[in-house]
């Protein structure tokens, strides 16, 4: 009796391991199934919100966006290999040597061109600016008509683009402000004006509730193209023919070294459907999606 109750409990300690293992199994992590985080910098959350969206409903995967500074999601990259990110520039030779002493091989997939935008209140007297007025108000001097520039975030991938723009590498002392989020952007500058809202154009284009109660109020600025000194409003056409002066390209970063989620959402927003969206949102695709002719032999009339 006492060895039967011995093969009892080791059977049912081998079918327990059995089935912990099978139920291990069954939650790795592929390309189309499982869980993984994507970090973002806020200037483009909505058009990543979008992908999420969408590849959550064709595939059982769930993916959790966290939202960080440009500098930080860097960070994050470095100390956790895991990840996937949503960057606006490709990564440094600096950066790269980094991660590659670390044992981390980033993989970048261009999928779309993203702008920022220059917002002011509606009633501004200027609907232009130059160059030279940005790098101006970005060096803490005074120009005419302008306050200031107003940011999300200090450290976003926005403040940085202008930063390298203006050749400085902090903020100045004078004329240049930040908060905490694009919609506290909109609000500021709705309600003050001569000041600059710096903000991703993606947030014009797929505006939160609180930010659309905010977007009668505000104007966007033509920027100067120093090329051919023309003024160019930050629209699809002028972000895909390269006119428009303050435009970027996004990419997916995935640093997870094996074939999970980062493979497949990169490989999804790069594709047909992941374009598509891209489109939708007022970005700019990096590959236009086809579109497809209904080619007919005979033409009928069908008004009555």
């Amino acid at each position: 009796m006492k060895k039967l109750y011995v093969l009892s409990v080791t059977l049912l300690a081998a079918f327990a391991v059995i089935n912990c293992k099978q139920s291990d199994k069954s939650q790795e992590e592929t390309i189309l199934k499982g869980q993984a985080t994507v970090l973002v910098d806020q200037t483009f959350k909505p058009v990543v919100e979008d992908q999420v969206l969408i590849f959550e409903d064709r595939y059982p995967a769930k993916i959790k966006i966290t939202a960080q500074p440009e500098a930080e999601i860097i960070q994050s990259l470095a100390q956790d290999h895991k990840k996937i990110a949503v960057l606006s520039r490709k990564l440094t030779a600096q950066e790269i040597k980094y991660f590659n002493s670390q044992k981390i091989y980033p993989k970048l997939t261009p999928f779309a061109k993203d702008a920022i935008a220059l917002i002011v209140k509606k009633n501004s007297s200027d609907t232009l600016i130059s160059i030279k007025q940005i790098v101006a108000l970005m060096q803490g001097k005074s120009v005419a008509n302008f306050k200031g520039l107003v940011f999300d975030n200090p450290n976003s991938s926005a403040a940085r683009q202008l930063f390298a723009l203006a050749g400085i590498d902090k903020i100045p002392e004078k004329g240049v402000f930040s908060f905490n989020t694009t919609e506290e952007v909109f609000n500021y500058v709705s309600h003050n004006s001569s000041m600059i809202g710096v903000v991703g154009i993606n947030f014009i284009f797929e505006p939160s509730n609180q930010i659309q109660d905010n977007l009668s109020q505000i104007s966007i600025l033509s920027v100067e193209n120093t090329r051919d000194g023309q003024y160019y409003f930050p629209s699809q056409d002028h972000i895909a023919g390269g006119k428009y002066p303050l435009a970027r390209d996004l990419f997916v970063v995935n640093c997870q070294g094996y074939t999970g989620l980062g493979m497949g959402f990169a490989s999804f927003v790069a594709g047909e459907v992941g374009q598509r969206i891209v489109l939708k949102s007022g970005l700019v695709p990096e590959h236009f999606p086809s579109r497809k002719i209904l080619i007919r032999n005979t033409i009928t009339n069908e008004k009555k």
